[in-house]
């Protein structure tokens, strides 16, 4: 008797719309492909968002044209266009990965990976503090409390050390070490897993000394969440606390809005202002790209006293 052959499988075809688990099961690999903890959190976010949007329209099958519905959405809303292309590139990622566990057609993923962002118009105006208004921030959040003394050295790494948020709260006592005779934060692994070290003036050095002293901390963490009693509470804290912490003194210094990204900014500014080389900056911030120091400097072309006109090789008698 002749053997059967056993009947073949047939493939299931990829979807065309997306149930919620399916999203979510994209979005987790998309989140898991980051290996930046800030860049996690802004695509949770930028995803939870389109998931939202998806899931309160009808049934719509996820494709190049939902995707362009998504951004007039956004666009709309009237978001920065940073903001919205930063929103479309999670729900591109979310179509390479869909497409990668063959929950979607790769016809649709790439239609949706051909969406173009918005065009940025102009430069954006970036927010310095002058040196004046810089001892003002420190001057007005430097009591003696165990509050004021991490407030205090926050600020100081923040605007003297030109740290990121997720950088300041990571950071810990045993990275803190001298080389060439001068503290530094070394290794520190920052924005897209970029190591660099840090140099740490010795002012600043002194308020870390500080805390760590009035909260006894002699290793792990170095800033940590403090509770309503005034005590020390877990091994760490939150970005929103670090947010707080700037708007406060902020707030007391007399000082308009202000972000923790804008004392960075301004380290790079005063850094330039001081003297300081160009790729020396960039090394203390971390860029890949020499544009993006320049960018953080808002410098300015002078043309009434222009950078060549006293090169030192003019003509006697020629101004």
């Amino acid at each position: 008797m002749p053997k059967q052959k056993p009947k073949s499988r047939k493939k299931t075809p990829p979807k065309r719309v997306l149930a919620l688990p399916d999203l979510e099961q994209a979005k987790a690999a998309v989140l898991n492909s980051l290996t930046s903890a800030s860049g996690q959190r802004t695509y949770d976010h930028a995803i939870t968002e389109f998931v939202a949007w998806y899931c309160s329209e009808p049934r719509l099958t996820f494709n190049r044209t939902v995707v362009l519905r998504y951004r007039i959405h956004l666009e709309q809303r009237q978001y920065a266009p940073a903001t919205i292309n930063l929103r479309l590139a999670a729900v591109r990622r979310i179509a390479y990965e869909a497409a990668d566990a063959g929950l979607l057609s790769p016809q649709l993923a790439a239609g949706i990976r051909r969406v173009k962002g918005v065009r940025r118009l102009g430069v954006r105006l970036g927010n310095w503090l002058t040196a004046e208004q810089s001892r003002r921030l420190l001057c007005h959040d430097s009591s003696r409390t165990l509050r004021g003394l991490r407030n205090h050295a926050m600020l100081a790494m923040l605007i003297g050390c030109g740290l990121r948020r997720g950088e300041l709260l990571a950071l810990t006592l045993e990275s803190l070490e001298q080389r060439e005779e001068h503290w530094v934060i070394a290794d520190l692994v920052g924005k897209g897993g970029h190591v660099r070290t840090v140099p740490v003036p010795a002012w600043v050095k002194a308020t870390v000394d500080a805390w760590a002293t009035a909260a006894c901390i002699a290793r792990g963490r170095i800033f940590r969440a403090i509770n309503k009693a005034g005590r020390i509470w877990g091994d760490g804290m939150t970005p929103k606390v670090v947010w707080e912490v700037v708007k406060s003194a902020a707030a007391r210094a007399d000082i308009g809005k202000l972000a923790p990204h804008d004392l960075r900014r301004t380290c790079a500014r005063l850094c330039h202002l001081a003297g300081g080389e160009l790729d020396q900056i960039q090394f203390l911030l971390g860029h890949v790209s020499i544009q993006t120091t320049e960018r953080y400097l808002g410098c300015k072309q002078k043309l009434r006293c222009a950078v060549n006109d006293t090169l030192g090789i003019e003509p006697e008698g020629v101004v």
